[in-house]
């Protein structure tokens, strides 16, 4: 994968957004938990929804930008779409039946592994981070094991799920990559809807191939998918895309660890599964892992200027 061009510098538009992301995400993994379907129906639909949504306007606003992505050196920017969607659904695809084999603390926590993936993609992009950058991660993932108080149990399902999770880590970090790189030339709408619309896809064909019901379920799942929609798929996903623009991935995947104590503080609140006493000190230390990857961060890769196409003025609205 060709190196990301240099960005534009983060604005209060950006922070802003991604505040409003790591909100959002926080009620991802409670409302998976909560919801009584297959997690691969849950994830199918989240994503056929979110790109029902988008994709009229994006239709409408960016059909020209939809065209280049089909002749020309355009193509390549179409495949980094494309197979970020692909990374997507297998994020979906192993990490959120994770949540349902075993607790959410420790699916979340697990699933924080993403920033240490995503640290070897850029090195294997030919990006150094600086020492303080790896220092700041291995103290963000070791604070959100801590934070949720996730608890590794010793059965067969708990620890298929814990797999799962650092697999869904993994493709999280495969699929963050492809979107920086994306988005480093292509419009937020018009790569969150070949986004998504792809990872609906094969999510699609997965569960048909596999038998797994895709509806009959009671009115609080289907509350709780319409709540991923516009939570966690619309609000998170989309708002750490949007930002993929002036924010590295990397700095992202450490933002993203802020997700692991909100979940876990609603999934005690909501559902009763208690964290244990570590999560202050794995709080701390989580913040502080993050602070120090985000201050150091700019330190990391300078980058070629980008070739102008169409970008937005907002998250959503492009």
């Amino acid at each position: 994968m060709p190196p990301v061009p240099q960005r534009p510098p983060v604005n209060a538009l950006t922070l802003s957004a991604l505040a409003l992301a790591v909100t959002a995400v926080s009620s991802s993994a409670p409302l998976i938990a909560f919801a009584a379907a297959p997690a691969l129906a849950v994830a199918c639909w989240r994503n056929l929804l979110s790109a029902a949504v988008l994709g009229p306007f994006a239709l409408v606003r960016r059909r020209a930008e939809f065209r280049a992505l089909t002749v020309g050196a355009g193509r390549r920017e179409g495949w980094y779409c494309v197979l970020s969607g692909v990374a997507l659904a297998a994020h979906f695809a192993t990490w959120m039946p994770s949540a349902k084999l075993t607790t959410v603390a420790a699916a979340t926590a697990l699933g924080a592994t993403q920033p240490v993936w995503q640290g070897l993609i850029a090195r294997w992009q030919g990006r150094r981070l600086p020492m303080a950058a790896w220092a700041g991660i291995g103290v963000a993932v070791l604070g959100a094991v801590l934070a949720t108080g996730a608890d590794f149990t010793v059965s067969g399902r708990a620890f298929a799920g814990d797999l799962l999770a650092v697999a869904g880590g993994l493709f999280a970090a495969v699929y963050t990559a492809f979107g920086e790189r994306a988005r480093a030339t292509i419009s937020t709408t018009t790569y969150t809807t070949i986004c998504y619309g792809v990872c609906a896809a094969i999510l699609l064909v997965v569960c048909l191939l596999g038998g797994v019901p895709l509806h009959g379920w009671p009115t609080g799942t289907w509350l709780a998918i319409l709540g991923l929609v516009a939570g966690a798929q619309l609000l998170g996903h989309s708002m750490f895309n949007y930002a993929l623009h002036r924010v590295s991935a990397t700095t992202i995947s450490v933002l993203i660890l802020l997700e692991a104590p909100g979940a876990a503080l609603i999934a005690w609140v909501w559902l009763g599964q208690l964290p244990r006493p570590l999560a202050l000190p794995g709080l701390a230390l989580l913040l502080a892992g993050v602070a120090v990857v985000v201050l150091g961060g700019s330190r990391a890769g300078r980058r070629t200027e980008p070739r102008p196409i169409p970008t937005d003025a907002a998250p959503l609205a492009g």
